[in-house]
């Protein structure tokens, strides 16, 4: 088999095959020993009649189309055997086919090919890292925040207030009708969270035990049922009781029962370092994110439909399968949320195409650079990971596939690139700054 190549677009290339008479004669024969027990000839057992018998029958080219499904991916196998520098990155697609008078036959392929990336500037951009600093205030609201989970609840009779729970029945209608999901009974209610019909909560504000409240609310314009979407409401609302939150007392007492320290200057202090670690790390991604979003908008690159419909196709596939852990199919979350299909892929193009995007500007940015990571590097992760699964924390096994191999090298030459483009791309004067503001804070301690 034979082939020329002709190169259509930045990403796409024509690759006409020629297969002889001889090459397509052994493919309807594989065809022919492939499908025979399909035909119940009379005069024969069934899959046991002669070719030339059911060609006979059925015309010489009963058994073209299953001979071409088995030379087209001989072909592609030839292509992509001799074609080394050939990067192609989505399923081929037949273009054409022709059965020759001669006993030959010719197909096309359309190959889609890395396209190719018009780097921008992708260092000295100075991008600013935020500085850590933690307050007061912060320590504080995480110290209530654990003092709430740990309230208890004692009913009142006082009107309530935000933060309050109140236990209801309501009856919803629009346009005098109930509708389904309108009505509860024994309903709790936290005051403020937002957790119902936006407007919900502030109305109740006031109320007490024994007491009913209408209450008139507007459904947003994109709420999930189609006969509310912005229309208005209204709640009849019986309130059987008002409990609010007692916290308990911030002292020693309070902190053992919470936590592994004696006082509570040491858990504010345990506190506060945790918030300081946490912020940090969440400056980190951000800045890491700003240095990778400049960089990619600051690229040019004429990503091809293909490679963009086979990126929705896998992010479909992977949004599909995280239903399952809710127990959803895909089918029942596109009625439930009155969707089609088409319409999910569609939501999904822009992330495909800026995902393709980064995933080729990044690839190109290590090949310029020529970033890579030693055996050694990679020996020691593989011992990190090793350790992490046995029980004593060393000498653990790990048997790992092929695909999770591929998995932690890319992934070591992500973190090598990402350093790489935070050292080039971070203001050296912001740095210092930062360094500064957090060692005073230290010393400060």
């Amino acid at each position: 088999m034979n082939y020329t190549t002709e190169k259509t677009s930045n990403s796409e290339i024509k690759v006409n095959f020629t297969a002889d008479a001889s090459e397509f004669e052994s493919a309807i024969e594989k065809a022919y020993q492939k499908i025979k027990h399909k035909f119940n000839i009379s005069g024969f057992r069934k899959g046991k009649a002669p070719r030339r018998i059911i060609e006979g029958i059925y015309g010489k080219e009963v058994f073209f189309e299953d001979a071409l499904d088995i030379i087209i991916p001989d072909g592609y196998d030839l292509l992509v055997e001799k074609e080394k520098d050939m990067q192609i990155v989505c399923r081929p697609e037949l273009d054409s086919f022709d059965f020759k008078n001669d006993g030959s036959v010719t197909f096309t392929l359309k190959v889609t090919v890395r396209p190719e990336v018009k780097l921008g500037k992708y260092k000295g951009l100075n991008i600013a890292k935020k500085a850590v600093k933690v307050t007061k205030a912060q320590v504080e609201e995480e110290i209530n925040r654990q003092r709430e989970r740990l309230a208890r609840l004692v009913e009142t009779d006082d009107a309530a207030q935000l933060k309050d729970i109140v236990t209801i029945d309501f009856v919803g209608s629009c346009d005098g009708e109930k509708f389904e999901g309108g009505t509860a009974e024994n309903f709790e209610l936290e005051l403020g969270t937002g957790m119902f019909v936006p407007g919900f909560d502030e109305q109740l504000v006031g109320v007490k035990a024994g007491e009913e409240r209408t209450v008139t609310v507007r459904f947003p314009e994109d709420y999930y049922a189609e006969n509310l979407k912005g229309k208005e409401a209204t709640f009849e609302c019986k309130v059987h009781s008002v409990k609010r939150k007692d916290l308990p007392k911030l002292d020693d007492e309070f902190v053992k029962d919470v936590s592994e320290f004696d006082t509570v200057d040491e858990y504010k202090k345990n506190i506060e370092n945790r918030l300081k670690e946490e912020q940090k790390a969440q400056n980190e991604r951000e800045f890491e994110n700003a240095v990778i979003e400049k960089i990619v908008n600051a690229s040019e690159v004429d990503i091809p439909k293909a490679m963009i419909d086979e990126e929705v196709e896998s992010m479909v596939r992977e949004f599909e399968y995280r239903l399952s852990f809710q127990r959803l199919k895909l089918d029942d979350y596109l009625k439930y949320m009155n969707m089609t299909l088409d319409a999910l892929k569609k939501d999904y193009e822009e992330p495909a195409k800026n995902a393709i995007k980064t995933r080729l500007v990044m690839e190109d940015i290590i090949k310029a650079e020529n970033i890579s990571y030693t055996n050694d590097e990679f020996q020691a992760e593989l011992e990190k990971l090793a350790a992490q699964n046995s029980k004593d924390g060393k000498d653990g096994k790990l048997n790992l596939r092929r695909d999770q191999v591929e998995y932690m090298a890319n992934k070591l030459l992500s973190d090598k690139l990402l350093e790489f483009l935070k050292k080039e791309n971070e203001k050296k004067d912001a740095k210092k700054s930062t360094e500064a503001a957090e060692s005073s804070e230290e010393k400060a301690e």
